[in-house]
């Protein structure tokens, strides 16, 4: 089994925050990133968001002004020579430029005049790459999209400080991207989670996690994960409620203020008991315009319908129970 430093690699809003909650509790083997990538993508010299692109105050006031992609690094090593295995929690489209534009490597990751690769979408070397034990967790985007739209207009805005939706953010086609990239390297793959003649040693599986799944089946998600991932699972992982495990967490959270309140406040990771009911496109649009107004509505609507064929095609690898 792989002791790399486990990347879940997701998209916004993807009920991420609850999952790595529950790798939280095991502070004693792990040590959690919580989207360390997004110091380099948003704010630093190595830039590659348009969000903060003419806001040189809000980039100096985050304190990753200065923050490149080697800093990341270093500091993922950092947390992994301490004894314990890493957990990253990161969105894969801080790893790309937005708007599927060529991927040339960050300076401070080249070496020499390698300013690209064949075929990689990111901006990290494939050497690196093949560091980090690879996993996915992907949400339906008819409700991950709302719920990050939700945050980036009033009044939740002025607590994020995302001030503008930009669907370049959705998630879904860099997630994608990066998945086929992973398995045609070979670094993923080709056995799935889950398959029953097992798989080599060493070998990384094929394991994407549909949050739906988690939400009404957390305890075997969670224990077929730490099965392909090689963290020992515990039953009480999925319980939080003590004061210090809520303060590291308050702080592990406090970058991305207003983003990850519910996950802040939760307990514990339980079976919820009212299952989705069935929606049609017409009932969206409605919900979506009495909340936002009709601009917001086409807004939401339009970048739902672009990303479910991403969610479907990822959907398709996703373990079954």
């Amino acid at each position: 089994m792989s002791n790399k430093p486990i990347f879940l690699a997701t998209h916004p809003r993807a009920c991420s925050t609850a999952f790595e909650r529950v790798f939280m509790t095991r502070r004693d083997i792990l040590n959690c990133a919580h989207e360390p990538f997004g110091d380099s993508f948003y704010y630093g010299p190595e830039r590659l968001s348009e969000r903060y692109a003419n806001d040189e105050v809000t980039r100096e006031s985050s304190g990753f002004s200065k923050t490149t992609y080697r800093d990341v690094l270093n500091r993922l090593e950092k947390d992994g020579s301490e004894g314990k295995r890493v957990f990253i929690k990161d969105m894969a489209y801080y790893l790309m430029p937005p708007n599927a534009e060529p991927a040339t490597i960050v300076p401070s990751l080249r070496k020499g005049s390698d300013y690209a690769e064949e075929g990689n979408p990111t901006v990290v070397p494939l050497e690196t790459l093949k560091q980090f034990h690879w996993t996915f967790l992907i949400r339906h985007p008819r409700r991950g999209i709302p719920s990050y739209f939700r945050c980036c207009v009033p009044p939740l805005d002025e607590v994020t400080g995302f001030k503008e939706f930009m669907p370049n953010e959705a998630g879904y086609v860099e997630l994608c991207r990066l998945f086929d990239y992973l398995r045609e390297q070979k670094i993923v793959g080709p056995k799935m989670a889950g398959e029953a003649d097992g798989h080599k040693e060493g070998e990384i599986t094929v394991t994407v996690i549909d949050a739906d799944d988690l939400l009404d089946h957390p305890e075997p998600v969670v224990k077929a994960f730490c099965e392909e991932t090689g963290i020992p699972f515990k039953p009480d992982m999925l319980t939080w409620d003590d004061e210090e495990n809520q303060r590291y967490v308050s702080d592990a959270f406090a970058k991305w203020n207003g983003f990850h309140n519910d996950a802040i406040r939760s307990k514990s990771l339980t079976a919820r008991t009212t299952a989705h009911k069935t929606v049609t496109d017409e009932s969206e649009n409605e919900e979506w315009r009495q909340k936002y107004g009709e601009e917001a509505q086409k807004v939401i609507r339009a970048c739902v319908d672009e990303n479910v064929p991403h969610y479907e095609y990822l959907k398709s690898f996703a373990l079954k129970f």
